[in-house]
């Protein structure tokens, strides 16, 4: 996962460094739901998408395994209720409501939706700069004004980046509370590759995408840009792509 994440930020800094070869491809005008449909019936569609997945989902899970995982119970795992609430496994609808509820502080704190991605073009972006490599004032990347102030600040003063080391703690924190940190240091020459690859795709194809599943698709849909329902229906079947190359990589055993 570390090994990722870097390649994560190194995918999303070349994809800076390149804007200009793809930032010209032919692109349809921003939709808003909201403004075509209006507020309540662009509620209500969405909401009705929400169940018909939700439906088409479950039945799905229960034909192939013959239950579906319940998101409002905890699991039972001999844990008192008291020892559970501190360490987990905690019901997966609190995750949900989470999510829901720290995206809407977002909004309120940093004035736009939750984001993720753009603080990796912009680490990367400084290490070009520390190490000399190249200058990326002059990336037609962060030519738009509000990236061009994010280059010129510190990394402390920026709000995406504070969030994102506060996500990577807080995961941290959780595995340690469920008592699952156990870091593997040796893996193989097929998962490392896979880590490299996967992680330079994810970078680059989350700035050419204006996000990843947090920024382009969960703050996308909520705030009713059409955008983000075209992420998904992109994002599954590269998904499904993804698991059946995994092998390759040795990530797990052919079938």
């Amino acid at each position: 996962m570390l090994m990722t994440l870097v390649f994560f930020v190194a995918g999303a800094t070349l994809a800076a460094f390149t804007y200009e070869s793809w930032g010209a491809l032919p692109d349809i005008p921003g939709i808003s739901l909201i403004e075509t449909l209006g507020f309540l019936p662009a509620l209500v569609l969405n909401l009705a998408v929400f169940a018909a997945v939700a439906f088409a989902v479950t039945r799905a899970e229960k034909r192939r395994t013959g239950r579906v995982e319940p998101i409002f119970a905890t699991p039972s795992d001999g844990k008192r209720s008291g020892r559970r609430l501190l360490t987990g496994p905690w019901p997966f609808a609190w995750a949900a409501l989470a999510l829901a509820i720290l995206n809407f502080a977002t909004l309120l704190l940093a004035g736009r939706p939750w984001g993720i991605t753009q603080a990796f073009a912009l680490w990367g972006s400084h290490a070009v700069d520390r190490f000399g490599l190249d200058d990326p004032n002059f990336w037609a990347y962060w030519d738009e004004p509000t990236r061009a102030e994010a280059l010129h600040r510190s990394l402390l003063t920026d709000t995406t980046t504070v969030m994102n080391v506060g996500l990577i703690v807080g995961a941290l924190a959780a595995t340690g509370l469920a008592g699952r940190f156990a870091p593997v240091w040796k893996i193989g020459i097929g998962p490392a590759l896979g880590s490299i690859f996967g992680g330079l795709l994810l970078g680059f194809g989350a700035i050419m995408a204006t996000g990843c599943n947090v920024s382009a698709y969960f703050s996308g849909v909520a705030s009713g840009s059409l955008h983000g329902w075209l992420w998904i229906a992109a994002a599954l079947p590269g998904i499904w792509i993804g698991t059946k190359l995994r092998p390759l990589f040795g990530l797990e055993p052919r079938r």
